[in-house]
């Protein structure tokens, strides 16, 4: 009996190291989750309480659970590393199914869509297209690969300041090649429908009538429309026009674009002191823009960065937790699949109810503390011993017991 009891410690013993093996191999891995082996005594079932005299029938593994603490978060030079502070795995959906991860070393395949290694796509929110996200639903995030497309202008901002004690122009009438025409001139880049820029040249005339002036747009050294007035209080408030808001005629580019229709709004217009400032020149255009980067927020919000100064929304990364995620199956390559006993995944937006914070720019290391795993090594080392003495023990004491005769 002896000898069964102290096999079954030996294969006990070898089941600690294969689990301190496994967590010291991955040491390094990204987003590895330790693991600890459970061991459970045996002891024969009888009637009549006879194995309150029984001394037992070994030890067996009773399970292996995995520790989903917290990894260190080291940082990287690439914006799709992404690491989770807190609870939750990235959702990736393969060829496979769906699988669970909290290894976040992303890349691009040829289409544009992000992977992982096995090249399992990473699901998001797709946006809506107003600046909110469909949390209802879940597709795979691909990156824009066009180019963004251009706005053409229609509306500026104009904030000037006009000088109170300007003198009327001795040069009538006004005529942009001529500056004794008029006081003064500012110029703004514009855009098209095709995305080409034009320069939007604003003239400032004097008017005989008190705190009064007369403007005057050109595009590309073409009139578009004016005389307006812009007519001041005594305060060097804006009054005419009463909403601030000047629209022009519609006018053709001459690129093969549609007519461009400009409104220009003056309310942070003023006519103070003595001398002609530019304050603010603002418009809502803007020309075709190339891909130049990738940003994902704290929140999970994955946008596209263009050389336009544009952004675009590509969708939000869709987190999942479980009630027990102990009882998620293992699918190697630091995944997980959903099981019964891990309970149906809960969906949710990172920095939301329990869920952590995304960290771009990062990985989550594994959480093997390496000089924990060196003592149990140890431990299980000497478990092994032990039962091979114990085993060299009953060896002997059977050997005696024949020699007898």
């Amino acid at each position: 009996m002896s000898f069964r009891i102290a096999l079954s410690g030996l294969n006990a013993a070898q089941s600690h190291l294969d689990v301190t093996a496994q967590n010291i191999a991955n040491v390094n891995t990204t987003g590895f989750k330790s693991s600890r082996a459970a061991f459970a005594d045996v002891y024969a079932t009888a009637n009549n309480d006879v194995t309150k005299t029984t001394p037992g029938a070994g030890a067996r593994l009773a399970t292996i659970t995995q520790q989903f603490s917290q990894g260190n978060v080291d940082f990287t030079d690439n914006n799709l590393d992404l690491a989770v502070s807190g609870e939750g795995f990235f959702t990736m959906k393969g060829s496979g199914g769906v699988t669970y991860t909290r290894a976040g070393a992303f890349s691009v395949d040829r289409e544009g869509f992000v992977v992982n290694n096995n090249l399992e796509r990473l699901q998001v929110f797709p946006p809506t297209g107003n600046g909110d996200f469909s949390t209802g639903s879940l597709s795979d995030l691909q990156l824009e690969v066009n180019e963004n497309a251009p706005k053409e202008t229609t509306r500026g901002d104009i904030g000037i300041n006009l000088p109170g004690n300007a003198p009327v122009p001795t040069v009538t009438p006004f005529d942009p090649s001529l500056p004794a025409s008029y006081n003064h001139a500012t110029s703004m880049t514009v855009y098209d429908s095709l995305g080409t820029q034009h320069t939007a040249t604003m003239y400032f005339v004097r008017d005989a009538a008190a705190n009064t002036w007369n403007q005057q747009l050109y595009v590309d050294n073409n009139a578009v429309g004016g005389p307006n007035a812009l007519s001041f209080s005594n305060a060097g408030v804006l009054t005419v026009p009463a909403n601030g808001l000047v629209t022009y005629p519609a006018y053709d580019p001459g690129t093969g674009a549609a007519d461009m229709n400009l409104s220009f709004d003056f309310n942070s217009s003023t006519q103070y002191g003595q001398e002609f400032g530019v304050n603010s020149l603002q418009q809502d255009g803007f020309t075709t823009g190339r891909l130049t980067g990738i940003e994902v927020s704290s929140a999970g919000v994955v946008s596209a960065r263009y050389t336009n100064g544009q952004s675009t929304q590509l969708g939000k990364i869709a987190m999942a937790s479980f009630t027990n995620p102990n009882g998620l199956q293992q699918q190697g390559d630091t995944s997980w699949a959903e099981t019964f006993s891990s309970g149906s995944p809960r969906v949710g937006e990172a920095g939301t109810s329990n869920f952590g914070l995304l960290q771009s720019g990062a990985l989550e290391s594994s959480n093997v503390d390496l000089t924990e795993q060196l003592v149990e090594m140890i431990t299980a080392q000497r478990n092994f011993q032990a039962n091979t003495q114990m085993i060299s023990t009953a060896d002997a004491v059977t050997q005696a017991i024949i020699n007898i005769r």
